[in-house]
């Protein structure tokens, strides 16, 4: 748990520099997007520091929350989307703040008034994925790497999987199976959160890139926005599974 905080409304004008000392640190950096990846292990300092960030605001949202895993995960969260847009669009910490559109998706603003950059918060257990781009949409996905049974996958991937990821699923054995479970997941969640109609977007209706199956990199179009092209980058390792989808501007199409 951190200490106590204070309901004091003076932010803190810098923030908590993003580095591999720190809690936050430079994941990927590709094609014009950036993708930070956010340590949410307990740690009283850190989630002090965070909290001294936050505007009046976040810190109401902050004690909204009723356990200390979610205050610790958003303010953490937010405390490094807050430097990384500090850094990108050369503003004070008190001068950024954020608001919501219609659907309820969020966007940054500095002097009240909304500027335009793209970015996507995710976080899973102990890991938090925070992506930015100046030009086009994006979206990020994180899932902690835990261990799920046969009946688990098999409800979700009815669900979510097309024909042929059902297939794969079902070929694979042991921890490869679960380690493809939360690729296709994470890339399947992130191109949902890019095109941003989130539940109203059936993901059987579209498949993964088998060259994503291994690898790291490439291109995909959904069936909602066929004319769009998206970069697509799975970042995950041995501790969680992790993806980006960005947008491609038309002029590189």
């Amino acid at each position: 748990m951190p200490r106590q905080h204070s309901d004091s409304r003076d932010i803190a004008d810098t923030v908590p520099v993003c580095s591999p000392g720190g809690w936050c640190s430079v994941l990927s950096e590709l094609d014009g997007s950036t993708v930070v990846y956010v340590d949410l292990t307990p740690h009283g300092r850190r989630e002090a520091s965070a909290f001294s960030t936050l505007d009046a605001v976040e810190r109401e949202r902050w004690h909204r929350f009723p356990f200390s895993g979610p205050r610790r995960r958003f303010a953490l969260c937010r405390s490094a989307l807050r430097h990384m847009l500090c850094g990108v669009l050369g503003c004070a910490n008190q001068s950024l703040s954020f608001g919501e559109s219609c659907h309820g998706k969020p966007f940054a603003m500095v002097d009240n008034a909304r500027v335009e950059i793209s970015f996507n918060v995710s976080h899973s257990g102990r890991h938090g994925l925070i992506g930015f781009a100046r030009n086009g949409r994006l979206g990020v996905d994180v899932e902690d790497l835990v261990p799920r049974d046969d009946d688990y996958i098999l409800s979700i991937a009815e669900q979510a999987f097309t024909q042929s990821e059902r297939y794969a699923l079902a070929s694979a054995r042991g921890w490869h199976k679960t380690e493809l479970f939360f690729r296709l997941w994470t890339i399947k969640e992130s191109l949902v959160k890019a095109v941003g109609m989130g539940l109203w977007l059936n993901m059987s209706g579209f498949e993964v890139p088998l060259e994503l199956y291994e690898g790291t990199a490439a291109t995909a179009r959904h069936p909602q926005e066929p004319e769009v092209e998206w970069r697509i980058e799975y970042l995950g390792n041995r501790d969680f599974a992790g993806a980006i989808a960005h947008e491609v501007p038309a002029l590189l199409r």
